[in-house]
């Protein structure tokens, strides 16, 4: 079972009464590394939360553009690292022998964080990982009231948050406001590419007519992960960066920001939220 949460002793101190401190037990989100090997070879290392780690790593390898498909990966396991006992903190990937191995340099440096995404990349043109869908030309349409109504639902489905308070989701929804498939993660960018990596598997892809609604906001990073799934529109609850929304326009992908009821901004595509 994965180790979403752990608890831990902790001293509460509230001035308003008397005696001011206590002690009780509370809820901690998980963050352990995740390490992804591409065929025994060690590739890259995130900070997550441990759970749905298989569809991380594939999600992971899409947005990075080693694969396109679930025909590109032969096997995909999570195997035992070298702690006591096993925290299985290692996915283990064996690409279709078709499929080009993954290329490192000095330049560019895999090592990821729960809080940042992928750093070290020599320039913005390293990260700007191109798609193999055309997101512009897919003629979804949502009206604003559904949009608006969305971070409730994402909101009500995060069980792990109720408990910690401490994590970020990335929910899929169909364009009649159905979620699709939701998951939590101490990162925002790991969230999302266990989305992501969990379409991947299902045969998804491309994600033509959805909306991938992330908490908190959306980055350059996030912005290029939806583009590479195919996805047509991206919302997030609070602001996108100035890249994410350059990249959007690029893309022709519809980015909206702020999204709290009963308000929104549109910065990219706002043909697709209807009246």
């Amino acid at each position: 079972m994965a180790r979403s949460t752990t608890r831990r002793t902790v001293v509460t101190i509230d001035v308003s009464v008397s005696p001011a401190a206590r002690r009780r037990q509370d809820h901690l989100t998980a963050e352990e590394p995740l390490e992804i090997r591409v065929r025994k070879k060690p590739l890259a290392v995130t900070m997550r939360t441990p759970g749905h780690d298989i569809d991380l790593a594939m999600g992971f390898l899409l947005s990075e553009g080693v694969i396109s498909r679930a025909g590109d990966v032969t096997t995909a396991q999570l195997c035992a690292g070298t702690d006591t006992p096993n925290t299985y903190n290692v996915v283990d990937v064996v690409l279709d022998p078709s499929v080009p191995p993954p290329v490192t340099d000095p330049s560019r440096n895999f090592y990821t964080t729960s809080s940042c995404g992928v750093c070290g990349k020599a320039s913005i043109d390293a990260v700007r990982v191109r798609s193999h869908f055309d997101v512009s030309a897919d003629p979804v349409r949502i009206p604003a009231r559904l949009l608006a109504g969305l971070p409730e639902k994402l909101r009500a489905a995060q069980r792990t948050f109720d408990r910690t308070g401490g994590l970020h989701a990335a929910g899929l929804f169909t364009a009649e406001g159905e979620l699709v498939v939701l998951r939590e993660d101490v990162g925002r960018h790991n969230a999302v590419d266990k989305v992501l990596g969990w379409a991947l598997r299902e045969g998804r892809l491309p994600l033509t007519g959805h909306v991938l609604l992330v908490s908190g906001r959306a980055s350059f990073e996030l912005t290029q992960k939806a583009w590479t799934a195919g996805l047509p529109m991206l919302a997030a609850v609070s602001a996108p960066s100035t890249l994410a929304a350059e990249l959007a326009e690029e893309a022709g992908m519809t980015l909206v920001g702020f999204l709290r009821e009963p308000r929104m901004n549109v910065y990219s595509g706002a043909h697709r939220v209807t009246s």
